[in-house]
């Protein structure tokens, strides 16, 4: 018994496994290579691959004759009896095989030597088969970074084929070499508009990128120390005996092992020391808004690569590693690269066949039927829509059936509500696509099946790799998105409403805060704790809404009820997060006021943008508001959205993260010359975590410590809890690395747990069983360093004495904490909890220097704060300074009070969360206490819209 799988690695139990026969059917690189090279002789010297072919199958008989020939006598040797040289059949035979054998060997000599000439004449083309199955690969690659991207080799073998034909020139004589650079260029710019029309936005540079490192290290133009700092950047374990860093009040610690690290690489050697003589030129480098295009200081500009300043930026701009990822494209393999081309649908349409299906990959949010309708409706198709669902897959059936008859459109919608039903489908499309010579059963030729899924690592294979794939996103941009909704706006729809003037205000009004909310989610967790899909029946409704109060009320309009309904019932409807809700309501209230309807007022809708030109055009008809909207800038500066001009470095810093850590997870598992093996590595590193782990603590001998002492009750409880916790963590540590070493020596089975763990620390990531007692995002290096830090306050509380200020961060479970003091309060004023609430006083001064416990409540120190800065002279919040992203917080007292009064105007309610990711998990909430500010000379809906929050934990 045969089975098969199309999936690219498939994972097999022992049990299946020691059972079976696997074979690796997969092509290879080097095969690929070689078939690939067939295809270009074939077209380019067909008379020469016609005659390696002859000369392959003469070679191959002349062998099979010698074999037939010995096993001929080896026969008659073994039959014959008496006397070898009384058989005359024998020696007939022994004759004419030494003739044969001598004319078969002289032919497969003279073979051979043809052979080696025309592999000669073959390896001038080697460069086009190489750099084609480069391509391949990388394409490959794509589906580990979403199932959807699935590409077949044989339409990938087509597309080689017809770049080779586009690629031909008229030039009657050319050389092998300039005709392998022509069908290079063609080809990988062919591969690269191919497949961008299948990949999300978001995937496009990552594919252009893979596709230029590919190449260049192919030509050995990518050394790789200089690869792995760009991927992983530079991690100091012990700074004992790193250079100090002589501008610590712009270069933080991350960025200076950075630049330590990027010293020790040969061809960057001497650039920590060029900080210490010409620390204001690179600082007015890295304050620069595109340090990428601007040239390095001093002589760095003349010495380094591309691949160097990419190291460089890494290093100290990580915000900046796209913008530069895509200048190193662009330099490399050219402008057309670094610019993906435009979506148009006819012109897929015109590459397709009734044989390939063309799938739409969806975005939320986003319909491609109008787009399809449309254009069936331009090339005169008839087309038939089934948005599948529960029962729909007779009908589904049918109308495949009867197109496949009449040649008309059939449209499956959301594919991936029915994955049950795509076996059938699969097997449907095979079998109209398998070739057949009876002509009443073949279908016609005008027959197209279009399908939309979003995307499913259960969506069939061979579907995706025998289709073409197409992504649907969202426009992009306030401008965009503003354009599109207007353009949905129909001429009757917008002459409706009585109250013309009032109703063509607010709806623009309405239109800018639909668009403001899409594009906020840019920022990340400074945008939204929860990106939300809001779509276009959102502000349809809203649209609605609106003409129904004015019309209602003429003379006092209702903006309350308007406010209410928009940004509560609404939109607020599908937001889960009461924080997030607050900031709708701040936009709501900025945007729909008596001001915005006021005649007399150009109403800004970016009031905290210098020159905004985000301006309600004055009772302006459809076509003028248009035309308005389109002279908005195409591109988006974050004081539009009400942020801070460093939101935009946040989320571009998040991008960079995930495009370098897509690279390393893509990177083969190849072992270089002069490297050590994982093996070595994996031991160094168990050897290193296992002297850094602190070991578990000793139970008893804690709670033998405390019984004793004065210390709070509740308190001591906490204590107990975090012990516990820390020694379930501890001891993990400890069982895991030593198991990790066993295992690498063959000692132990190596179970799947522990290959996980294996592969994360080898990328220097905290490996997900060790990440349960507490989330963070730090790298694993660092995470030890915090892990350490947090054993050591632990340990100072027990055996030193009661914390005069407790470091929050080192708490897995703040809120326990924040609990215990309650009960502490209560118990010593003799007051129900349920009645005790918080004030928040900030202590100017540093936590070493506070010598007295507080009167009630706890000092707490070790807060992060991300969207603002603390003025400590003034003791408010205050704007941020460019490029620093997190500033510390002073300390800050929680004082258990009762009855708290209402919270005071000028006062900002800022949350605290126990990493930047400020959702959590549905395990472990992020979320742990909102702390009464200061707002300072902005209002608090200005820190609103800014995101402003303090973290327990940063990424670094």
């Amino acid at each position: 018994m045969y089975i098969t799988t199309k999936l690219g690695n498939p994972h097999y139990t022992p049990e299946v496994s020691t059972k079976t026969t696997i074979i690796n059917f997969a092509v290879k690189q080097q095969g690929l290579e070689a078939q690939l090279l067939g295809i270009v002789v074939q077209k380019e010297q067909p008379a020469l691959e016609r005659q390696k072919s002859d000369l392959t199958l003469r070679v191959a008989a002349g062998k099979k004759k010698l074999v037939d020939l010995e096993d001929e006598i080896l026969r008659l040797l073994s039959e014959t009896e008496g006397s070898l040289l009384e058989n005359e059949d024998l020696v007939d035979t022994l004759q004419q095989s030494k003739v044969t054998s001598d004319d078969v060997s002289r032919q497969l000599k003279e073979a051979e030597d043809t052979e080696i000439r025309i592999d000669l004449k073959r390896e001038e083309f080697r460069s086009a088969a190489i750099r084609s199955s480069i391509a391949y690969f990388v394409l490959n690659d794509m589906a580990r970074v979403d199932p959807m991207y699935q590409f077949s080799l044989d339409a990938y073998v087509d597309l080689f084929n017809q770049s080779m034909d586009e690629s031909r020139t008229n030039a009657k004589s050319i050389s092998s070499a300039d005709r392998c650079r022509q069908i290079n260029i063609a080809h990988t710019l062919s591969v690269y508009k191919y497949t961008c029309g299948g990949l999300f936005e978001r995937d496009k540079l990552l594919f252009a990128l893979q596709l230029c490192l590919r190449i260049l290290t192919s030509e050995g133009n990518i050394p790789k120390q200089e690869f792995d700092f760009f991927c992983r950047g530079g991690m100091v374990s012990d700074r004992s005996d790193q250079r100090q860093n002589p501008c610590p009040e712009w270069i933080d610690a991350g960025t200076w092992d950075n630049i330590t690290e990027l010293d020790s690489i040969p061809a960057c050697m001497g650039i920590a020391s060029s900080f210490e003589q010409g620390h204001r030129d690179w600082r007015a480098w890295f304050t620069s808004s595109k340090p990428e295009e601007m040239s390095l200081p001093g002589d760095w500009e003349n010495k380094v690569t591309e691949l160097q300043r990419m190291c460089i930026v890494r290093a100290l701009r990580l915000d900046r590693v796209l913008f530069c990822a895509n200048r190193f494209v662009s330099v490399n393999l050219g402008p057309q690269f670094a610019d993906p081309p435009p979506f148009d649908l006819e012109a897929i349409f015109r590459s397709s066949t009734y044989r390939t299906p063309l799938i739409f990959v969806l975005s939320p949010g986003v319909d491609p039927t109008a787009q399809v309708k449309s254009l069936a409706k331009k090339v005169g198709a008839n087309i038939d829509i089934c948005a599948l669902g529960q029962g729909q897959a007779s009908i589904a059936m049918g109308l495949l059936d009867s197109g496949l008859r009449k040649g008309s459109w059939v449209l499956l919608a959301n594919c991936h509500l029915m994955l049950s039903w795509m076996p059938e489908l699969e097997k449907c499309i095979n079998e109209y696509c398998a070739p057949t010579e009876d002509s009443n059963r073949a279908p016609n030729r005008d027959f197209r099946l279009w399908l939309s899924a979003s995307p499913s690592p259960h969506f069939p294979i061979s579907i995706l790799q025998r289709g073409i794939k197409m992504t649907t996103e969202p426009p992009r941009g306030l401008r965009a998105n503003l354009i599109k909704l207007y353009n949905s706006v129909s001429e009757d729809r917008f002459m409706r409403c009585q109250q013309r003037f009032k109703y063509r205000r607010l709806l623009f009004a309405l239109c800018w805060f639909h668009a403001v909310l899409l594009e906020r989610r840019k920022f990340k967790s400074l945008g939204f704790n929860v990106p939300y899909d809001f779509n276009e029946s959102d502000h349809d409704i809203c649209h609605d809404l609106i003409i129904v109060f004015l019309d209602e009320y003429p003379d006092n309009t209702p903006f309350d009820a308007m406010r209410y309904l928009i940004a509560e019932a609404n939109y607020g409807g599908r937001v889960t997060e009461a924080l997030d809700r607050r900031l709708v309501n701040v936009y709501i209230n900025e945007f729909f006021t008596p001001l915005a309807v006021d005649p007399q007022t150009n109403f800004n809708l970016a009031p905290q943008m210098a020159d905004s030109p985000y301006t309600i055009p004055n009772d302006a008809d459809l076509p003028s508001c248009r035309d308005a909207i389109r002279k908005f800038p195409q591109s988006d500066v974050a004081t539009a959205f009400g942020q801070h001009a460093n939101a935009d470095i946040s989320s571009q810093i998040e991008e960079s993260n995930t495009l370098l850590d897509t690279i390393v997870s893509l990177q083969p598992k190849v072992l270089h010359d002069s490297a050590e093996s994982y093996e070595t590595q994996m031991l160094r590193h168990c050897s290193t975590l296992q002297e850094q782990t602190p070991p578990a603590f000793d139970v008893r001998a804690i709670r033998t410590t405390m019984e004793p002492r004065a210390d709070p009750e509740p308190m001591k409880t906490v204590l107990y809890q975090e012990v516990d916790r820390y020694n379930a963590l501890l001891l993990t540590l400890h069982q895991t690395l030593k198991a990790l070493e066993l295992g690498v020596q063959g000692l132990v089975v190596v179970t799947p747990e522990l290959e996980e763990t294996m592969g994360a620390i080898l990328d220097s990531k905290v490996p997900l069983s060790w990440s349960r007692c507490y989330p963070s995002l730090k790298p694993l290096l660092p995470w030890m360093q915090d892990l350490v830090r947090r054993i050591t306050a632990l340990q100072k509380w027990t055996f030193e004495a009661y914390p005069r200020c407790f470091w929050l961060p080192g708490f897995t479970y703040p809120t326990g904490f924040l609990t215990a003091i309650l009960q502490t309060s209560a118990r010593r004023n003799g007051v129900a909890i349920d009645g005790l609430s918080w004030e928040f006083p900030v202590v100017d001064v540093p936590a070493a220097s506070i010598t007295q416990h507080a009167k009630d409540g706890s000092y707490c120190c070790g807060f992060f704060l991300e969207g603002a800065r603390w003025d400590y002279d003034n003791s408010c919040l205050t704007e941020p300074v460019p490029m620093e992203l997190c500033c510390s917080m002073p300390v800050i007292h929680f004082k258990p009070v009762e009855m708290k009064k209402k919270t005071a105007r000028g006062i900002y309610s800022c949350p605290i969360y126990l990493y930047p990711v400020r959702t959590g998990s549905r395990e472990r909430p992020s979320f742990v206490i909102s702390c009464d500010l200061r707002s300072g000379t902005q209002s608090s809906d200005h820190w609103t819209c800014r995101g402003t929050a303090m973290l327990l934990s940063t990424m670094h």
